[in-house]
């Protein structure tokens, strides 16, 4: 009986024993992930927004909804930046899954122009103290501020003095309209100061970090991204339209780099490389076609030029500079070609120097204007070449003629034959009929003070 009853008990807890090791699988691993630290994302955005920063934030944002990150940190400090990459980064923190806090930050970071949008865009604003934004007032590419300047007629005012439609005073204000109307939307979308706001762009006003906080500019004043995550743990935010609980204590903050896509766009995207790969671009072709066939200069001349144009497509540029760049270097090489003993060198390097500093108005792309060092820096360059070209050409025109017909002038001859009246003798090794008035025997040497056609008149030497 009792082996009976051990038989049938045996399978069962065979049974019940693979059942629970089945369970315990998959049971396990939720309790594992239940239990398993929050992931934070910190992205660090420093300097003016642009087409790389943006791209980096973007598909930074993206890779923390695949890997259900509970937060992304965008740690800002720009001066501002490009429109279109602003609207960029701001419809990716919007459609986003995950809440996104954008913190500005270290102290004496500042969230200006650009900035500002991006901050009252994101789930939670939070600042550094001694920190500032504000000063949102969008500015027209290639202008200022776009009221007449001092000496300048304004526009005329029609019957009931409104300024005629398509007039600049008309499109400046339907920039700052359609600026304000933007923030105001966020302000609103994320319940915080829509007036102050729409004052930052009108009056471009500007806010310092407790001053923010007091008029409900930001959510909260952080010291660093620690005390930031202390702030924000068990915090409820409407995430498209559900809400959320965060969990950031003891949160296991990864930073995400940019890779070596968006590093290169960010050095590209530079205006002064991008000056230079143009530069380099040009000179590389025009000496592959100086001396075809040496084919690197044009391959990598050809590579430069394009990245260079492409680069310049993404900025936005003053198509004046672009053609005062362009002429500056033709003159310049035009001075190798044609010497003018330096003026169409100096009106080049001129050229050149106008070119590189209007290229990029510093009112409409803050921190993407040339350098002035960088312009002097090249300039100086530039024009040591030209002045070292300029010299070589008066140092050659000064030196003594080496061949043709002026050199042949006072040359010696060896005799290669007895004769009378004429012969044959070797001038600089070539061997030329020669005339003379006395009789010369081989070996002798004579000096050439004629020529006539192809036969040297020579007189014996003493």
């Amino acid at each position: 009986m009792l082996e009976l009853m051990g038989s049938s008990v045996r399978p069962l807890l065979a049974n019940l024993t693979a059942f629970a090791l089945v369970a315990a699988s998959l049971i396990l691993p939720h309790a594992h992930a239940a239990t398993a630290a929050p992931r934070v994302i910190v992205v660090t955005l420093d300097g003016a927004v642009t087409p790389a920063s943006a791209d980096y934030a973007v598909r930074a944002i993206r890779k923390a909804e695949r890997e259900g990150a509970e937060l992304v940190v965008l740690k800002l400090d720009t001066p501002g930046g490009l429109d279109p990459s602003m609207r960029s980064i701001i419809k990716a923190i919007l459609a986003s899954s995950v809440p996104v806090a954008t913190f500005v930050a270290p102290d004496g970071a500042r969230a200006a122009s650009a900035g500002t949008y991006i901050l009252y865009a994101s789930h939670v604003a939070a600042m550094a103290p001694a920190t500032n934004l504000g000063a949102a007032t969008p500015v027209s590419i290639g202008g200022g501020d776009e009221s007449a300047r001092p000496g300048e007629k304004r526009d005329e005012k029609d019957a009931r003095g409104k300024s005629p439609a398509g007039s600049r005073e008309s499109l400046r204000a339907k920039q700052v309209n359609d600026a304000a109307a933007y923030i105001r939307g966020l302000a609103q979308l994320r319940g915080r100061n829509a007036e102050w706001a729409e004052r930052a762009v009108r009056e471009a006003v500007s806010l310092s970090a407790s001053e923010a906080l007091k008029l409900r500019v930001i959510d909260l004043v952080a010291r660093d991204e620690r005390d930031l995550m202390k702030q924000l743990d068990a915090r409820k935010l409407s995430v498209q339209g559900t809400e959320r609980v965060l969990r950031t204590a003891g949160a296991e903050t990864v930073a995400i780099e940019p890779d070596w896509r968006t590093r290169l766009l960010m050095v590209a995207t530079d205006p002064s490389v991008a000056v230079i790969l143009m530069m380099i671009g040009i000179y590389g072709l025009l000496f592959e076609f100086m001396n075809p066939g040496f084919v690197l200069p044009g391959v990598l001349g050809g590579i430069c030029l394009l990245v260079g144009l492409y680069a310049l497509q993404l900025l936005p540029i003053n198509y004046a500079g672009v053609g005062l760049i362009l002429l500056g270097i033709a003159f310049i090489v035009a001075e190798a070609f044609m010497p003018s003993f330096g003026a169409l060198g100096i009106g080049g390097i001129a050229a050149l120097a106008i070119g590189m500093i209007v290229l990029v108005d510093p009112d409409s792309a803050p921190g993407l204007e040339i350098p002035l060092s960088f312009v002097a820096a090249l300039t100086l360059v530039m024009a040591a070449l030209v002045f070292a070209s300029a010299y070589l050409a008066v140092k050659a025109r000064r030196r003594p003629v080496v061949t043709g017909r002026e050199q042949l002038q006072g040359a010696e001859a060896v005799v290669l034959e007895d004769f009378d009246a004429e012969g044959w003798a070797r001038v600089h090794g070539e061997t030329w009929r020669i005339r003379s008035a006395v009789a010369l025997k081989a070996g002798e040497r004579a000096r050439v003070t004629a020529v006539s056609g192809l036969t040297l008149t020579v007189e014996k030497l003493q």
